[in-house]
């Protein structure tokens, strides 16, 4: 019997080791599976490579795994903001490598890796410092850049429900980044409002078929 849950947060996070490129989904605190970034500190991993739309809110969730010096780098295409003082104060410092990439650019990479895509052309980021050492090319009279796709070993991602088979349903626009980050890497961990019975969910709404899922965990209240 196919059966994905997991009875813990914290098991579901053991095994990500040092060095391990994770992305995390959300979009600022939306869609974010704080708890599952709050399990993924407790377990202790380091010098890890972080991919998510901005580089944390305040001090809870991807801030959190910041200021706790676990992170070695990060991609991202929002890293500053007014309340951004734990990224800041480490890149000031040197304590932090920086990816910066377009936030198209940031969903398309991620999708190509999922996709099974090496690369794609877009003229995001051409003639700017973001293109230097990329491959250019001219193409029907516009310039683009060759991007490559982003794979990751860990997706840590939030979704409404799921069943034990890993098919998930979102909420809203906290659905933004996880159905790609899904594809992406190559274990995906979901944490869910609820878990609900096997053929609960309605084919016609599931957004990320069970294939992309290797674990489901219900969240705490």
């Amino acid at each position: 019997m196919i059966d994905k849950t997991y009875e813990s947060l914290e098991r579901a996070v053991a095994d990500v080791h040092d060095g391990a490129t994770v992305m995390i989904g959300g979009f600022g605190n939306a869609g974010m599976p704080a708890q599952l970034i709050d399990a993924l500190i407790a377990q202790g991993a380091r010098e890890l490579t972080i991919v998510n739309n901005n580089a944390g809110n305040g001090d809870s969730g991807l801030a959190a795994l910041l200021a706790a010096r676990r992170v070695r780098k990060i991609i991202c295409s929002f890293p500053r903001q007014s309340d951004s003082h734990h990224f800041d104060a480490l890149y000031r410092a040197g304590e932090i490598e920086l990816e910066l990439t377009p936030q198209g650019n940031l969903a398309e990479r991620i999708r190509a890796a999922g996709a099974g895509i090496g690369g794609f052309f877009t003229p995001t980021g051409y003639g700017t410092l973001l293109a230097e050492g990329k491959e250019t090319r001219l193409i029907d009279g516009r310039h683009y850049v060759l991007e490559s796709p982003i794979h990751a070993d860990f997706a840590l991602i939030k979704a409404l429900k799921g069943d034990r088979w890993g098919n998930l349903v979102y909420r809203k626009t906290a659905r933004n980044f996880g159905p790609i980050m899904a594809m992406a890497a190559k274990v995906t961990v979901a944490q869910v409002a609820g878990i609900v019975p096997l053929g609960e969910l309605d084919p016609e709404n599931i957004v990320t078929p069970g294939i992309f899922v290797q674990r489901v965990v219900k969240e705490t209240a």
